[in-house]
């Protein structure tokens, strides 16, 4: 690859965009631009992989860090290098270079070359890459590039959270304020003929995605993903007090609490009252799910949703889901709020002996009015029961289980049997043993040194798999989408679970080979992909607009709000499940194409809280290394 040779840019020209001349440049860029409508209807792309009038260069759409890897890709079938020039404000060219021909990107469907300009170092905004007549929509480089998206991504779980009305100042803009949602959940049956006659409290905790359903297995991965994201900030990061108290436009700010950990609490609170009553029948064990009877139509406010609402029957998945998260939380909180650390314990320890007692309560596949979160294994879910307990308690009955479970200090790098067959990840809802050695690997002193020394290699190894995978991807991107090659639902969920594993192997070796692996799939995330598409609202020249959302609804009607900056979509998805992708002349579609912007398409174009968690995980990470400039050795 030829970097190509650096020019010295000649500042103080009228008019034009300023770049800082030292390689490593005073301070940074001002952030990314302003939410950009782009004056064209975002229409799906049909099955032919390169379509005229697309675009020919292809970059991070918010910008690059001065410091870390500024990689972009170029369309083109050319089996000879390209000509590339990097352009600051008028034009002005400021380093060239050829691209490396990089051959076909299957997932993709089309020959590309890459353009690596990570030698220069310049900041600004601004900035475009020019191969020939096409160019890249422009990008900033500086070290605040994701100082203000990191926090977007947060602010989404506000705007989800059910219960609680959405108000100024918090809610960023008076489109996005609402009276609360669902506070009917205050008394909700068991669904009938599901064996319990009682009704709960289940107010509060956030709406699980596009609908107005709160799912235990869902929450639990995404509580786990925004407590880990504080373990590892306290523990093994640098970024602490970008989490702490005032950092974040909640209510609860300002009550000497880290603002990440108040917003997590909302969510693990309604998890505990999801817990079966003393005295019933399978006490102890966790209701699934709580969502309407019937589907509800698009737009709709949760405040006015008119559908009864049920319990559905508990879960051995659900329970152990609580267990794992409550016994999180209670070490986190023990010196915050010890009662109710206290009660997190209890609730966790209650839970595990009920999943025990019932190790093969599964949910049901199927159903109306909610998804199913059905998951047929369980074995993962008590192993990653067991370590949160046994880093909580240290009680030798969750050491003694940890070492005889088969996934001890282990990191799967391939998802088995259900959600993402044989595709190359670590965890998702229904995978989540890796999230068990993940915390093992953070936590001080929850092993002896040998054995944590043993669980951060297998960290290590699964990122060592995901950069071999990144090695012969066209685009870059450290994953694909197995043997079938057909992308699944929430697929850049499976990319950016891939990137946590990706920053830890980072944190734990000071490898600047994982940072830019992290940096790559963010890239990809924010338009350097097939489609040219940012799949975050708010964001790059080629924005997000219109996620499948029952409140954030504008373009169903436009009494309704556009979403907010900082949603991530869950991306292309070959099962193209919902009529409007049917439709639109996706059949036949290459995996990273199978994907349209519209609120209609509910099987590409939604958005979940588990999707969004590790959005923000990853960019507090980034904007750690990257914005203070540590990118490892």
């Amino acid at each position: 690859m030829t970097a190509g040779r650096l020019l010295p840019c000649l500042l103080g020209v009228a008019a034009c965009v300023p770049v800082a001349q030292s390689g490593r440049g005073p301070g940074g860029t001002a952030g990314p631009p302003a939410s950009g409508k782009t004056g064209q209807g975002n229409q799906p792309a049909g099955p032919q992989a390169e379509a005229q009038g697309e675009a020919k260069v292809l970059v991070n759409q918010v910008g690059y860090f001065p410091d870390l890897a500024k990689v972009a890709v170029v369309r083109a079938e050319a089996q000879q290098p390209l000509e590339w020039k990097l352009l600051a404000g008028c034009d002005r060219e400021v380093a060239f270079g050829k691209t490396q021909p990089a051959g076909r990107d299957v997932p993709a469907g089309e020959h590309v070359h890459v353009i690596d300009f990570s030698p220069w170092k310049g900041t600004g905004e601004g900035f475009v890459l020019a191969v020939g007549a096409d160019r890249s929509r422009p990008f900033a480089i500086g070290t605040g590039i994701y100082r203000k998206l990191k926090y977007d991504a947060l602010a989404y779980f506000y705007h989800n959270r059910s219960g609680l009305e959405i108000a100024m100042p918090f809610a960023g803009g008076d489109p996005w304020t609402r009276p609360a949602g669902h506070l009917s959940d205050k008394s909700v049956p068991c669904l009938p003929d599901s064996g319990c006659d009682y009704s709960l409290d289940v107010t509060g905790g956030w709406y699980d995605a596009g609908d107005h359903g709160k799912y235990v297995v869902n929450g639990g991965i995404s509580v786990w993903t925004l407590l880990n994201l504080y373990e590892r900030a306290v523990h093994v990061g640098k970024s602490a007090a970008a989490l702490a108290d005032g950092t974040m436009n909640i209510p609860e700010a300002g009550n000497k609490v880290a603002d990440l950990l108040d917003e997590v609490r909302w969510e693990i609170e309604f998890l505990l009252k999801m817990q079966v009553p003393d005295g019933q029948p399978l006490a102890g064990m966790v209701h699934h799910k709580v969502h309407d009877e019937k589907w509800t139509a698009l737009p709709l406010p949760p405040h006015e949703d008119p559908m009864p609402r049920f319990l559905h029957p508990p879960s051995t998945a659900a329970t152990l889901n609580l267990a794992a998260v409550a016994a999180q939380a209670g070490r986190i909180w023990k010196s915050i709020d010890g009662k109710f650390a206290a009660r997190c314990v209890a609730a966790a320890e209650k839970a595990w002996a009920a999943a025990v007692a019932n190790p093969a309560v599964l949910a049901k596949p199927g159903g109306v009015g909610g998804g199913p979160y059905e998951d047929k294994h369980v074995e993962d879910e008590f192993y990653w029961a067991a370590a949160e307990l046994h880093i909580t308690s240290r009680r030798p009955k969750y050491r003694e289980f940890l070492a005889s479970s088969p996934d001890y200090l282990k990191v799967r790098t391939r998802m088995g049997e259900g959600e993402g067959d044989g595709i190359p990840s670590s965890m998702t809802w229904q995978d989540v043993a890796a999230l068990g050695t993940l915390s093992l690997a953070v936590v001080p002193r929850a092993l002896p040194a040998a054995q944590r020394k043993t669980a951060r290699a297998a960290v290590v190894a699964a990122a060592d798999a995901y950069l071999a995978i990144l090695r012969t991807r066209g685009y870059r991107v450290p994953i694909h989408w197995g043997q079938k090659n057909q992308s699944p639902w929430g697929s850049n969920s499976f990319l950016l679970n891939n990137l946590i594993v990706l920053g830890l192997a980072a944190d734990f070796t000071d490898g600047r080979k994982y940072t830019n692996a992290v940096v790559a799939g963010m890239d990809y995330i924010l338009g350097r992909n097939a489609l040219e598409q940012c799949y975050v609202t708010g964001y790059g020249g080629k924005p997000l607009e219109n996620p499948h959302h029952r409140f954030w609804a504008h373009q169903k009607d436009p009494k309704f709000p556009h979403a907010p900056p900082g949603a991530v979509s869950g991306g292309p998805n070959s099962g193209l499940q919902d009529p409007y992708a049917k439709a639109a002349g996706l059949q036949g579609c290459a995996p990273d194409r199978c994907f349209a912007d519209h609120i209609e398409s509910w099987s590409t174009n939604e958005v979940a809280i588990n999707w969004n968690a590790p959005l923000a995980w990853v960019l507090f990470y980034l904007d750690e290394k990257g914005g203070a400039g540590r990118a490892g050795k």
